[in-house]
């Protein structure tokens, strides 16, 4: 069984020895991990599927890069890795228990009024006073598969989304679990070379430095008219001096482009030496991260990361501007806690720091026009918002260098 896992990460192109295998096999043997302790496994012998993740984890992966891989590959031969939500408030596990999904006609669908914000949040608190036992298949409680705004596994064109795996209708506004995003890896390998063409119109060479790269039209110059008397030469090397800050949207409906979007990330770390990355979730707040898995440890103040870089720094935001139009206009209308200014405030102090800035979209183009948020992003960036596509990068280059 273990060996076929093996075959498994590598075939998720994880580098993964014969060597750290039988690391994995030898801990196992000496117990490192028990046996689950659950009554119905212990005479068996199994070991809890957690416990085995993070020996496998920790034996296998030598770099944090390459765990979004692991994750991957592990969840596709062991079917799936349960995951743990980190409630502010605890609810009963009973009460979002999956017995039914309900799933509604175009005319159901229709019938079906969104709250505005403010009435959102108060009828959450109040739901939250009032409610006393599980409910299923409603428009009122919280529950699963009925049409309330608040639960998981039902509908409703504006709510917020608790106890849920993972996103159905993308109509949420708010979600109450703590989710996991995975960094985008950086050493991707692209299929063709045309990212990397295209984002070269964006360098601009000069030579700065130590003189220390043989000058030899200038030898040949100099020694000719020195009578023949070798003299060399030396000029400094030409370097790129090109500034870039790219700001990611990671999570959510960006799932749908990591493909495209690491293919773009590694292409960027290749052509500019100058890159400053940061991670953002839907809108940029008054935090980034740079690592997904420590995003809530270690922040980065938005301000300070005005304060850091000088303007001669090109901005690139990346992210399919896809998400309730509260997240971008409304305080606290973030769909992960409650900031306290609006996204487009801080876009507006970046963009205004910033001044030569484009933003990346990998939606396809011909959605853009049905989509609120979208045309939102499009006027707060003065339409400067350029699709992931060939054309897309080199218009947005061509942009950038003017």
């Amino acid at each position: 069984m273990l060996l076929d896992f093996f075959y498994t990460l590598r075939a998720a192109k994880l580098p993964v020895s014969v060597r750290e295998y039988l690391t994995l096999l030898e801990a196992l043997q000496k117990g490192v991990v028990g046996p689950n302790t659950s009554p119905a496994d212990s005479e068996s012998g199994a070991y809890s599927i957690d416990d085995f993740y993070f020996l496998a984890r920790t034996t296998l992966v030598k770099d944090e890069k390459n765990y979004d891989k692991f994750d991957r590959a592990f969840g596709a031969y062991f079917k799936g890795v349960e995951l743990l939500s980190d409630f502010s408030k605890e609810l009963p596990a009973e009460w979002l228990r999956k017995n039914l999904e309900k799933f509604l006609t175009p005319e159901e669908q229709a019938k079906l009024q969104a709250m505005g914000w403010n009435e959102l949040m108060e009828t959450l608190k109040k739901r939250l006073d009032e409610q006393k036992e599980r409910h299923e298949g409603g428009g009122k409680w919280i529950g699963t598969g009925g049409t309330s705004p608040f639960g998981a596994y039902g509908h409703n064109p504006q709510g917020i989304r608790i106890g849920q795996d993972k996103s159905r209708n993308r109509s949420a506004v708010k979600v109450w679990d703590q989710r996991a995003y995975q960094d985008y890896d950086d050493t991707q390998e692209l299929g063709t070379r045309n990212i990397k063409v295209a984002l070269r119109r964006l360098r601009k060479y000069a030579r700065e430095g130590h003189e220390e790269e043989l000058d030899l039209d200038e030898t040949i110059h100099k020694t000719a008219a020195n009578a023949g008397f070798l003299d060399i030469k030396m000029r400094p090397e030409r370097h790129n001096k090109v500034k870039v800050l790219l700001l990611m949207d990671v999570g959510g409906t960006m799932d749908d482009h990591i493909q495209r979007v690491e293919e773009l990330f590694s292409a960027a770390t290749t052509e500019f030496k100058h890159l400053e990355f940061f991670y953002f979730h839907n809108c940029v707040y008054d935090f980034m991260w740079k690592n997904n898995r420590r995003r809530f440890a270690e922040k980065f103040d938005t301000w300070d990361i005005i304060r850091k870089y000088n303007k001669d720094y090109k901005l690139i935001f990346v992210g399919d501007a896809t998400m309730s139009p509260y997240e971008i206009l409304q305080p606290g209308g973030s769909v992960e806690y409650n900031n306290e200014e609006a996204g487009a405030e801080w876009l507006q102090r970046l963009m205004n720091a910033f001044p030569k800035f484009a933003w990346i979209n990998p939606e396809p183009q011909g959605v853009w026009q049905y989509r609120q948020s979208i045309a939102v992003i499009q006027q707060l960036v003065h339409n400067k918002m350029y699709p992931l596509t060939l054309q897309g990068l080199d218009e947005a280059m061509r942009h950038l260098t003017k």
